[in-house]
């Protein structure tokens, strides 16, 4: 159960910051990109080295599914981690939702529909609709989780850098694709903000759990091959 809570805690604090991030600062500008960019890394860094030994610091769904495709962990615990980062990603949505409301006046913030990416939410229209956000999201996660499988492997791996080159890595993936998708590479990350945010928000986040999924799915293929002896 420990494994479970530190997992939606993990997920909690990933989305938070990082969609509290990209709505208060911004992603129109250089600097706004750059900066939400970090703030999702750095995330990813802290709770690597604040969880990783309690539940492994998967917070995403997508990671779960390529660790347990890779035989890593049992089913039985994918499903109980789905759970917990399902959960951290709706409590993080719901906090955005009502910092929304506070933070409206000053921040010129709108929310609920009216402005779904002001909760931090991803989009499909800038990567051309529905096809070409999925490209890109497998694309990406394919990436970022072949460097965690990578990074995180018991013979292979980076041992207790790991944390720092995955947190790097979804830096570079977000500089790349937050003009694009807003950057999931992370179905409950999406869905939080997506189902407080609701309109056109929600009605594409299937796209946000295909396109991660595929890709992970992928790199599990990917990386079993590699390592293999």
């Amino acid at each position: 159960m420990k494994k479970y809570i530190a997992e939606c805690i993990g997920t909690f604090v990933l989305t938070f910051l990082g969609c509290a991030t990209a709505m208060f600062i911004g992603c129109g500008t250089p600097a706004g990109l750059v900066g939400t960019a970090i703030a999702f890394g750095l995330t990813v860094v802290a709770m690597a080295y604040t969880i990783g030994n309690i539940s492994g610091c998967h917070i995403n769904p997508a990671i779960t599914l390529a660790v347990a495709l890779s035989g890593r962990m049992t089913w039985k615990d994918a499903c109980g981690y789905w759970a917990g980062q399902f959960v951290g990603g709706i409590v993080a949505g719901a906090l955005l939702l009502l910092l929304a409301n506070l933070m409206t006046p000053e921040f010129g913030i709108t929310f609920a529909g009216a402005n779904p990416a002001g909760l931090g939410t991803n989009g499909i229209a800038h990567a051309g609709g529905a096809g070409g956000a999925l490209l890109v999201e497998f694309i990406a996660t394919f990436i970022f989780v072949l460097v965690v499988l990578g990074a995180t492997d018991e013979k292979l791996g980076a041992g207790k850098p790991a944390g720092l080159a995955i947190g790097l890595t979804l830096i570079l993936v977000h500089l790349v694709c937050i003009n694009l998708t807003g950057t999931s590479v992370n179905p409950a990350r999406s869905f939080g903000p997506a189902l407080f945010a609701g309109g056109d928000a929600l009605k594409c986040v299937w796209v946000f759990f295909l396109g991660p999924c595929a890709g992970a799915a992928l790199s599990a293929l990917v990386w079993k091959c590699l390592a293999k002896e």
